[in-house]
C-alpha cells in the first residue's frame, strides 16, 4: 500500500477517531476533564480529516478551509486540555483566534487567496500548540515522563506548523490544497498521522501518571484529618530519625484526647469528626517544617520532630493544649472538660525503631492521663532501645 494523500488521509482518520474513543474510555473511568477536552479534539481532526477526503475524492460536502478549520479548532481543544491538566487559566484573548479564522472565510474564493489562507490557518495552529507545550513547561520534571514527552511532541508539531506558514512565502512553494498535490502536502500529512500517535499516547500516559501519584498519596493519607496514616509515617520516619544526634535531638509526641467518648456520645460521631478535623488543622498551624504528623487511629496523632529542644517541645505541646481547649470548650458543652493529654519523648540518637520511640511515647502519655490529664509530660533519654 503506497503512502498517497489519501491512503494517509484514511490512515489519519483512524487513528484520530481510536484516540478519541480510547481517551474517551479513559475520561469514563476517572473523569478528568482534560482527557475528554483532548478525546474531542481528536474527535474534531476526524471529522475534518473526513471532510477534506471526501472532497480529494470529488465529493464536494463542504469547503476545503473549514475542513481546515476543524483542524484549528481541534488543536484549541488540546490547549483547552492542557490548561486544565496544569490548573493554569487562559486568556481570553485565545478565543480571538475563533474570530480571526471565520474571517478568513469571507475572503474571495479566489487561488490567489491561497497563499494567505494556508499562511494564516498554519500559524493559527502553530501558535495554539506551541502555547500548550509552554504551558508544560514548568510541570516536565515534577510531573512525569509523559509529560515532558508531550511538551516535546507539541513542541515539534507546533514549529511543523510555523515552517509550513513560513514556506508559504517561498517562491514556489504554492500548494493546491484542492486536488491535495505537492509535496509539502504529502509531508504535512505523516507528520499529522505521527503526530496524532505521539500526542495520543503522550496524553494517556501523563493522566496515567497522575492517576497513580494521587492514588498513592490517598493511600499515605488518613482519610478523614488528611494528615499521613501509620503506613505512611513507618515509611517517612526512618529518614528524619537518621540525622537525629546530640547537637541536633529529635522529639516524639504522642497526642490524645481526654473524654473524646463524651462528644460522641452527647452529639454524635459527626461532631467528634468535626473536633479529630480541627484538631489536625491545629496540629498542621504548629507542625515546624522538616517535621511529620499522623494520626495513628480513633482519636491518638503523633508528632515527630528533628532538630528541637525540651523548651521547644513543651511550648509546642502547651500552645497546641490551650488552643484545643478553647475551641472544644466554646463548642461542645460536656460534665468533664475535653483537653488533650501529651506524651513526649526527647531523644538524642536514632531509635532502633519507630515502634520502640511510639512506645515511650505511650509511657509518657500514661503518665500524663494518671496525672489529672490536659498536661504534657516529657521523658528524657540519651538513647533509645528496642
Amino acid at each position: 500500500m503506497s503512502l498517497d494523500p489519501v491512503t494517509m488521509l484514511t490512515l489519519s482518520i483512524a487513528l484520530a477517531a481510536a484516540a478519541s474513543l480510547y481517551l474517551a474510555i479513559e475520561w469514563g473511568s476517572v473523569r478528568e476533564p482534560s482527557l475528554l477536552f483532548w478525546s474531542a479534539g481528536f474527535a474534531t481532526i476526524s471529522i475534518g480529516t473526513i471532510l477534506a477526503l471526501l472532497r480529494g475524492s470529488g465529493l464536494l460536502v463542504i469547503g476545503i478551509w473549514f475542513a481546515n478549520g476543524l483542524l484549528v479548532t481541534a488543536h484549541g481543544l488540546f490547549l483547552l486540555g492542557v490548561a486544565r491538566f496544569t490548573e493554569a487559566r487562559l486568556s481570553r484573548n485565545w478565543y480571538l483566534i475563533i474570530v480571526v479564522w471565520v474571517g478568513m472565510l469571507w475572503l474571495p474564493n479566489d487561488p490567489s487567496w491561497s497563499k494567505i489562507m494556508l499562511a494564516t490557518n498554519s500559524l493559527l495552529v502553530s501558535v495554539v500548540t506551541l502555547r500548550a507545550s509552554f504551558l508544560l513547561r514548568p510541570h516536565g520534571k515534577s510531573l512525569s515522563v509523559g509529560a515532558v514527552q508531550l511538551r516535546y511532541v507539541l513542541l515539534v508539531h507546533g514549529l511543523f506548523y510555523f515552517a509550513k506558514a513560513l514556506s508559504v512565502v517561498i517562491p514556489g512553494t504554492l500548494i493546491d490544497l484542492a486536488s491535495l498535490r505537492g509535496e509539502i502536502i504529502q509531508v504535512s500529512l505523516v507528520e499529522g498521522a505521527m503526530a496524532i500517535m505521539l500526542i495520543a499516547l503522550s496524553m494517556t500516559g501523563t493522566e496515567r501518571y497522575r492517576r497513580e501519584k494521587r492514588i498513592a498519596r490517598l493511600a499515605a493519607r488518613d482519610p478523614l484529618t488528611a494528615l499521613y496514616n501509620r503506613r505512611a509515617l513507618e515509611v517517612r520516619a526512618p529518614r528524619l530519625l537518621e540525622g537525629v544526634s546530640a547537637a541536633r535531638p529529635g522529639a516524639l509526641l504522642l497526642i490524645d484526647i481526654d473524654h473524646f467518648k463524651l462528644v460522641n456520645d452527647l452529639f454524635g460521631h459527626t461532631a467528634g469528626d468535626r473536633l479529630l478535623v480541627t484538631l489536625s488543622e491545629m496540629i498542621r498551624s504548629v507542625l515546624p517544617e522538616g517535621s511529620l504528623a499522623a494520626r495513628l487511629g480513633g482519636d491518638e496523632f503523633v508528632i515527630l520532630l528533628e532538630n528541637t529542644s525540651l523548651e521547644q517541645v513543651v511550648s509546642l505541646g502547651d500552645h497546641l493544649r490551650a488552643q484545643f481547649h478553647q475551641s472544644a470548650s466554646q463548642t461542645f458543652a460536656t460534665p468533664a472538660a475535653v483537653t488533650l493529654s501529651i506524651g513526649a519523648s526527647l531523644f538524642d540518637q536514632a531509635p532502633a525503631s519507630l515502634a520502640a520511640l511510639i512506645e515511650l511515647g505511650d509511657a509518657a502519655l500514661y503518665e500524663s492521663k494518671r496525672g489529672g490529664r490536659d498536661r504534657i509530660r516529657v521523658v528524657q533519654r540519651a538513647s533509645v532501645q528496642s
